[in-house]
């Protein structure tokens, strides 16, 4: 739940996130919802989120092990981490399961498979 008391809630059956105001039954799509893939406008198992306080959601988008930033209102997201497939080099992510961005907006990822 965000400051403004909207919650985010994660589909990775139709690889898309939503927000959800109190009492809303169907919530908006913020990130995804255009079926599984590997575009900036596409998820493939969107596991965890983190909501700044600018409502911009940031996506671990677990299978294709990347960190994608949807801005408030974008309809694509901006790759913040990884996304240049699996491995362990400095750009790439494998199988990534924590996410955190600090005040400063500093990305911290928990990576699976790379220790």
């Amino acid at each position: 739940m965000d400051d403004q008391r909207y919650l985010y809630v994660s589909d990775i059956q139709k690889y898309e996130v939503r927000r959800y105001q109190l009492g809303d039954k169907n919530g908006i799509i913020v990130a995804g919802g255009n079926s599984e893939g590997a575009d900036l406008n596409q998820l493939d198992f969107p596991t965890y989120i983190f909501v700044d306080q600018q409502q911009n959601v940031y996506v671990l988008d677990y299978c294709n092990h990347r960190v994608v930033k949807w801005n408030k209102g974008a309809k694509e997201g901006i790759v913040v981490a990884g996304g240049q497939g699996k491995g362990n080099a400095l750009t790439q992510l494998s199988y990534p399961e924590g996410l955190v961005v600090d005040t400063l907006g500093t990305i911290y990822v928990t990576d699976s498979e790379n220790n």
